[in-house]
């Protein structure tokens, strides 16, 4: 065998493909769910700040000012009021929580599609071996990882840097306003960082993506070898098929032996096809295939029809349409009553002319 068949030259197969997303290893980036999050989160709180801020303050009012109880030193009341504060908690920050939610799962799943796989979850205690993880610190991969957070980080902090210095004259700005309008105001030029960074982060993370179904691709890669024994799987040893085929063969032909003497005539293609016919009006409602064959068979066929005198008739059609649609041993549709009747009253009057001369 070729030193190259054992190379990883050959893209991943179908089934190798279905085999990997199974066991839960498929191409996904972290970077690119959190990038998406922190995007939303970031959108959510412009737009549901205000509510989340003030049922923040609600509870906190709740909660110094013991209202809704007589007596905030006693248990049950202490109690009631805090049931009280968290609902108004829930009821603020529930929406934003649950669109966030939403969003991860959307994010995830148009990342790796539906995938539910308990293999992942299963411990392999091999990972746990300090000489590997010292070989991981010292790879191609994890070089490469190592220069895309660092490209990450400077990428970013530009940006950051940039934002800041450009929205400068407005920062400076913010300490004359009052207290209320210096919070909107600095509210706004955070919200307005948050977005720009979120957005960049994004990019990043879908370049990330991609480089990540890249590598997910070449570490699925499989040798040419590989690739003939998982053909020989699916498909069988050729050896082990060509011995079945043959048995078949055989058998095919025992059948046809035993069987062909039987029938009353014989419809041919004239070469390809060739189906035996009998019919017993006693015991068959109607007449039956008790042979076919193809090529080889049906020369079989002929051969032994021949030999034992029994009627060859050429009917194209006929011979197609019940080689195709009629198993062995099945009874002749309908749709063919009227051809079949055709040929077998021929038969019968030649067989009565033959018998009548004798």
């Amino acid at each position: 065998m070729a030193e190259n068949d054992f190379e990883r030259t050959e893209d991943a197969t179908p089934r190798r493909k279905r085999e990997q997303r199974e066991s839960g290893n498929v191409a996904r980036s972290t970077d690119l769910t959190a990038a998406v999050l922190l995007l939303a989160s970031v959108v959510l709180l412009h737009m549901l700040g205000l509510r989340v801020l003030g049922g923040m303050k609600m509870s906190m009012q709740n909660l110094l000012g013991a209202v809704h109880t007589d007596n905030p030193a006693s248990a049950d009341d202490f109690a009631a009021l805090a049931s009280y504060s968290v609902r108004i908690v829930v009821v603020s920050l529930g929406p934003m929580l649950l669109a966030l939610m939403a969003v991860g799962v959307i994010a995830a799943m148009s990342q790796v599609g539906l995938l539910l796989s308990p293999k992942p979850l299963v411990p392999k205690f091999d990972r746990l071996s300090p000489l590997r993880g010292v070989k991981n610190l010292f790879n191609l991969r994890a070089a490469v990882r190592l220069v895309m957070s660092l490209a990450k980080v400077i990428v970013i902090a530009t940006l950051a840097t940039w934002v800041i210095l450009d929205d400068l004259p407005r920062i400076m700005h913010i300490g004359e306003l009052a207290t209320g309008q210096a919070f909107a105001a600095s509210a706004e030029l955070v919200y307005l960082l948050a977005l720009k960074l979120a957005a960049l982060l994004i990019v990043l993370a879908v370049l990330d993506y991609s480089y990540q179904r890249f590598q997910h691709n070449q570490d699925m890669r499989m040798s040419k070898y590989e690739v003939k024994q998982e053909m020989k799987e699916m498909e069988g040893d050729p050896l082990i098929k060509q011995r079945r085929s043959r048995v078949a063969r055989q058998l095919a032909l025992q059948r046809i032996a035993h069987d062909v003497p039987k029938a009353d005539v014989v419809v041919t293609n004239p070469t390809h096809f060739s189906v035996a016919i009998r019919y017993d009006s006693a015991t068959m409602a109607a007449p039956k295939v008790i042979a076919k064959g193809a090529d080889y068979l049906a020369l079989r066929i002929r051969q032994i029809a021949v030999a034992h005198g029994i009627p060859i008739i050429e009917r194209k059609p006929l011979a197609q349409a019940l080689y195709k649609n009629v198993d062995v041993g099945q009874e002749i549709p309908p749709q063919h009553y009227a051809a079949v009747a055709e040929i077998l009253a021929y038969v019968y009057r030649m067989a009565e002319r033959e018998a009548a001369a004798v």
